[in-house]
């Protein structure tokens, strides 16, 4: 078992406000899966996957990833595992303007304290892995959305995490470089990679092997999309 949430809750101060952004949440995800989240604007998908990416604490309940407790972990630990186990692909890809892609792939191997001929080879392996061997000397500003997109998704790979995080990674795009990302993901995944995707795009959740849908802080569901259709045929 990869991560296992018992009773998380999160709750956010505003002033004399408490916001209860998540409720007593318990499900497991093991190693290997590939799993959407879904749910409206508002019920809580991008907190949730904060927590599991150690970006947030819970405020309440237990949070176990690879049988380590990470409610009870330092900042400097969390941080660990944040750069060591997790890779993070963004809506908005996140790369740094001024830097190749090369060197925005490379960058989560500076803070891991890697020698830069070790960090570069890593680097071009990844570029390499999304099809981008041939564009590793351009910048963000010479690339396409697409393009930006694979290199985000190189530099979530660069470190061989055991988890990667993608939060509507598609957002941006065009449908045919959406649809060109999402088989790059499954093409990760059956490459033995665990990928959690949120997204609000249920025709997009139902490629996924199993689908938890959260509403108001809370999940309401959790069940594998294709034996739903296998279900109504």
């Amino acid at each position: 078992m990869l991560i296992q949430f018992k009773a998380v809750s999160k709750v956010y101060q505003m002033g004399e406000v408490a916001v209860h952004a998540l409720h007593q949440n318990s499900f497991t995800i093991d190693s290997g899966e590939f799993v959407s989240i879904v749910g409206p604007s508002g019920s809580g998908k991008t907190t949730l996957l904060d927590v599991i990416g150690c970006l947030s604490r819970p405020t309440n309940g237990c949070y176990l990833f690879k049988e380590e407790e990470v409610q009870n972990l330092s900042d400097r630990d969390l941080a660990r595992i944040r750069n060591e186990k997790i890779g993070f692909i963004f809506q908005t890809f996140h790369l740094l303007g001024r830097n190749t892609a090369l060197a925005n792939v490379a960058l989560p191997l500076f803070y891991a304290g890697l020698p830069k001929e070790a960090r570069m080879a890593r680097a071009r392996e990844a570029l390499s892995q999304v099809g981008l061997s041939d564009r590793i000397h351009h910048r963000p500003n010479q690339l396409s959305g697409g393009q930006q997109q694979r290199v985000a998704i190189a530099r979530a790979l660069v470190n061989n995490p055991d988890i990667i995080l993608a939060d509507e990674p598609t957002g941006n795009l065009d449908s045919k470089s959406g649809g060109e990302i999402i088989e790059l993901l499954h093409t990760l995944h059956k490459h033995g990679h665990t990928l959690i995707l949120v997204t609000h795009d249920k025709e997009l959740a139902g490629l996924t092997d199993r689908t938890i849908t959260i509403k108001d802080g809370r999940i309401i569901g959790s069940e594998d999309p294709r034996k739903q259709m296998e279900h109504f045929r």
